[in-house]
């Protein structure tokens, strides 16, 4: 792709310099100008600012040194132009957290009942229905004191989480960064603080935090389904599209664009200014007019937008910097996860049980009391029977407030929430609330290897250099001059100018490599050499590239195109050994002479170089280049016509260490029954000894590895469609899948998740850093982004991301997400429990007695007790490594297995054998001999309640739960026996 001519690169060089006089573009024109496309975009630049540098003098800014970025510049340029951040919406007060908390049907009920107790204590009442003894009032006025600490704490929970996921975003905001030119240095900085006319560097995987103009690209291609619906790759480029649109993605190529609108000036912040109703940073209003679908501001401008149902919301990535404030308010309710949602199905089930119970015991109540008094004592209605009818309707609430466990869903938030902030501190930073739990039920992990497997820190350390195979490095000086030129050269111009070398932190250290680390090898391999590739640079920089077509998935190479001075063009490719090889017709010899390349001599290089460097688990490079005549005509859009008949320059081994902490954790995985899969783009020999070291693979063990194409030819028919039955033949026994593409991820990922072979279900996680990952790590039941090497769209389609990028961080995971599952079976356990005893001993016991041995105000306080202490009980029980000696669970287990089922029954039965004695025991008067007198006394109602209360402690000694939850039960005796 042509970049610029050379009238325009002596522009460049007048645009250099900035002055410090006032903006001469307004935020209108620039937000009117981003809302043109292609060539009407292209002429709107000519017509009125010649081309795009004119602009940036008009930003006040340099396209090769960016912004002065002294904070008086960016201060002015923030007031002028906006911040690239959208005002967040408020969060909710705590009085509204209290008033949705008050909505509980329970609770109305209650306050209702309340009431009328309150209104019916001031007419003479019955003492049997109250025990006698005490002011009438104490028991409305303890329900209203109940219902108001419950009401409180519930929007004190609320707030709190809401808190917590906030916190989450700002994380996940402070991570997102961008590489900015200002004062002429490559700085990385938060995409909160760009400011209009900063220069942007763009490369393969960025999500574009604001609006801008391209100044130069390289082979540049974008998705902006996300705004325009257009699913197809949109190539951009100063001369076809330089329109960059915020929340759009990079799928190829790199470049630099001048950011032009920030914030709610930019077209993603315009549509969130619709969907949040605040006004622009300029004080303009945006309507949508519902008939067209165009928006119209105060000024009198339309523009069109999007406003087909929900896709302003959709169109926005979350973890956009306009979007990250959105996500805050949304992300609690798109976190309930299958768990959660599995109790909350089993909480209504409940509940209707109770309301049945409930209505069953009121009727029974009333009934009696209308059959004793009016049929049998022949009494007349009075006004103080409705006290009776009350007391009547209060027990039926108490059954309901026994059954319902309503603080099952939030000790389930809860503890969800408090595990995410914790996993923060074993490098998982949690996305989505779900992920938390299934990663303890997963049952596969397939796994990159540079980066998570390995330490992802390159060196070169073998090297094919003259057709002449090196086990180390050779001494330059042992190099032909020449051919020495043409490699230092090809690395320091074909790769990205992000990648480079800086000195080590501490003194005897490595050197830091940032950006891509096998260009970073190479770079390294460069100064071995004795050359520095920074002087390189300086004599070429990106705007005299002729074309560069960059790396990607489907090309495994790169190459860059540049002028040379007598004429004609120089193009340098570097890639995957096997491919590039193919394109070579020369090998230049150690005389700095090229050779015939044949198909033999391939064959051999293959045998004697590039396998034996690939079974010591090295990763393998080839360097070539080319030269292109002056009076060739070339159509630079055709890569297959220019990237051929290449000379091969050397091919060199890579290192990429296991990392030490590895093995132990995959053996950690296999003994927890979950199968560790390795999914790489290197070649079968080196992905095959790496696999053998991390302890994927053993020798004993007859387990697959494969090439995508012969993974591809296993699991497709005759017609070329992939069949389930096929690939349930292969990925069982599968370890290893090299030369895979990232459309052969998805598959093994969706083969393993739809296969039936498995009893409870393959629950999958899948690990990632690259944009083509990410429809893996979407269809995966948990993704992994890398937080160091993976790219933004990797990060977003993931579930959590490893800010470590290491393997263990993800064993940690599952331990986390087994803690989460096990301690909320256990208190779920406990809860039922609980509940089975109260609501038989109450219904029995209203039934026979007459009067509800557990009053409503009693179970609010035990339950106000089990739902803040258990929950936090279980927030703060830690994962044990014996977590990992068990089996995974699945995706079609029950909740609530056979044994916790058994455990309900049993310990059920034994506390309502014991309240029963004791309950009918004390009821008798005098005790054991006499007269049945069928209802409580003064003395035994506290003391029946006293009773069940004490029982829980014990029945906890019998099962495995939290120490923290037993500990806390201790506190639970204390409930007021009112």
């Amino acid at each position: 792709m042509v970049l610029f001519s050379k009238s325009r690169l002596s522009h460049i060089a007048m645009a250099d310099e900035v002055d410090d006089g006032n903006f001469r573009v307004t935020v209108q024109e620039l937000r009117q100008l981003m809302e043109l496309r292609k060539a009407n975009a292209i002429n709107e630049i000519k017509a009125k600012y010649g081309d795009v540098l004119e602009l940036c003098q008009r930003l006040l800014t340099s396209p090769t040194n960016g912004i002065r970025g002294f904070k008086d510049d960016i201060d002015r340029r923030t007031d002028v132009f906006g911040a690239n951040i959208i005002p967040p919406k408020p969060p909710k007060t705590f009085l509204q957290l209290m008033w949705e908390a008050l909505q509980d049907a329970t609770l109305i009920m209650l306050i209702v009942a309340a009431f009328i107790s309150l209104g019916l204590s001031f007419l003479p009442s019955s003492e049997s229905a109250h025990g006698g003894g005490g002011p009438e009032w104490i028991e409305g006025v303890a329900i209203f004191l109940a219902v108001v600490i419950v009401v409180t704490v519930t929007a004190f929970n609320d707030w709190t989480k809401e808190k917590q996921f906030r916190g989450l975003q700002e994380k996940l905001e402070s991570e997102h960064t961008i590489a900015v030119i200002r004062s002429g240095e490559v700085q990385q900085i938060p995409v909160a603080e760009i400011v209009a006319g900063d220069i942007c560097m763009i490369k393969y995987g960025d999500l574009l935090p604001a609006d801008g103009i391209i100044i130069q690209s390289n082979d540049l291609k974008l998705d902006e389904s996300s705004l325009t619906g257009e699913s197809d790759a949109i190539k951009k480029g100063v001369d076809t599209d330089p329109m960059l649109l915020s929340g759009t993605h990079v799928l190829e190529g790199s470049g630099k664009m001048v950011a032009t609108a920030v914030g709610l000036n930019s077209q993603t912040g315009q549509i969130f200014s619709l969907l949040l109703d605040i006004k622009g940073q300029k004080g303009q209003k945006l309507e949508v007019d519902a008939e067209d679908g165009t928006v119209n501001s105060e000024d009198g401008t339309t523009k069109t937008t999007p406003v087909d149902g929900e896709a302003p919301a959709a169109s926005l990535p979350n973890n956009h910097p306009v979007a990250m404030e959105h996500e805050n308010h949304t992300g609690s309710s798109e976190g309930k996860s299958v768990l959660q949602g599995k109790l909350t199905k089993l909480a209504i089930q409940i509940g209707y049980a109770g309301c049945t119970v409930a209505v069953l015991t009121s009727l029974t109540l009333i009934i009696r009391f209308c059959i004793t008094e009016y049929a049998i004592n022949k009494k007349t209605f009075d006004i103080t029977d409705l006290q009776n009818f009350v007391d009547s309707f209060i027990i039926g609430i108490t059954v309901l407030v026994v059954a319902v466990p309503e603080g099952l869903p939030l000790a389930v938030t809860l503890s969800l929430a408090y595990s995410v902030k914790k996993m923060l501190k074993d490098n998982n930073l949690v996305r989505h609330l779900d992920a938390c739990e299934t990663m303890g039920n997963a049952t596969a992990i397939c796994s990159d290897k540079t980066g998570t497997l390995t330490t992802n820190r390159m060196t070169v350390v073998e090297i094919m250099l003259g057709n002449e195979y090196h086990k180390e490095v050779p001494n330059p000086e042992s190099i032909d001059h020449e051919l020495l030129q043409l490699i230092t050269d090809g690395i320091a111009i074909n790769s990205s100018y992000s990648s480079r070398l800086l000195p080590p932190e501490q003194e005897g250290g490595l050197p830091r490599q940032i950006g891509n680390k096998t260009e970073c090898a190479l770079l390294g391999l460069s100064l071995q050499f004795k050359e520095e590739y920074q002087i390189i640079r300086d004599r070429w920089p990106v705007e005299k590239y002729k074309v560069v077509f960059t790396f990607n998935s489907t090309r495994k190479s790169m190459s860059t195109v540049v002028p040379l001075e007598k004429g004609g063009y120089r193009l340098y490719t570097k890639g995957a050994s096997e491919i590039v090889m193919k394109k070579c017709t020369h090998i230049i010899g150690a005389d700095g002479k090229p050779k015939v390349f044949g198909l033999d001599e391939k064959d051999n290089m293959i045998k004697d170089v590039i396998m034996p460097m690939a079974s010591h688990g090295l990763r393998t490079l080839c360097l070539a280049y080319r030269d292109i005549p002056a009076d060739e005509r070339v159509d630079w859009e055709e890569e297959n016509n220019i990237v051929c008949n290449l000379n091969c320059l050397t091919i060199v081994g890579i290192e990429d260490p296991v990392r030490p902490e590895v093995p132990p954790s995959i053996l950690q995985c296999q003994q927890a029954g979950i199968t560790v899969r390795m999914v790489t783009g290197d070649n079968v020999n080196t992905a095959r000894s790496i696999a053998t070291k991390c302890g994927i693979l053993k020798p004993e063990e007859g387990f697959l590895v494969l090439e995508g194409r012969e993974f591809n030819r296993r699991i497709r028919d005759r017609s070329g469609r992939i069949q389930q039955e096929l690939l349930d033949k292969v990925w069982p026994n599968l370890r290893v899948l090299a030369r895979s593409s990232p459309t052969d991820k998805h598959t093994l990922v969706k083969g393993i998740i739809d296969s039936k072979l498995s009893t409870h279900q393959e629950v999958v996680a899948v690990t990632g850093d690259g944009t083509n990952d990410a429809p893996a790590l979407k269809k995966a039941d948990v993704g992994f982004a890398m937080g160091i090497a993976g790219t933004d769209v990797a990060k977003e389609a993931s579930d959590i991301i490893l800010t470590d990028d290491n393997f263990t961080s993800i064993v940690k995971a599952v331990m986390w997400g087994r803690n989460v599952y096990d301690s909320i079976a256990k208190f779920l356990q406990f809860q039922l429990t609980v509940n089975l005893v109260a609501i038989t001993v109450t219904f029995f016991g209203a039934c026979i007695v007459s009067d509800s041995p557990l009053r409503a105000i009693q179970m609010l306080w035990v339950n106000l007790i089990m739902d803040t202490f258990a929950s936090l009980a279980l927030a703060t029980e830690p994962p044990t490594p014996a977590l990992l000696m068990r089996k995974p669970y699945g995706r079609t287990k029950p909740l609530i297995s056979r044994l916790m089922m058994k455990n309900i029954l049993l310990h059920g039965v034994y506390q309502i054998i014991v309240l029963f004695v004791m309950l009918f025991k004390g009821c008798l008067d005098p005790p054991l001999m006499g007269v049945w007198t069928p209802q409580l006394t003064p003395q035994l109602q506290p003391a029946f309640v006293t009773s069940f209360v004490s029982l829980q402690p014990v029945h906890t000694s019998f099962m495995p739960l939290p120490k923290s939850l037993s500990r806390n039960l201790e506190f639970v005796p204390t409930t007021p026996s009112l």
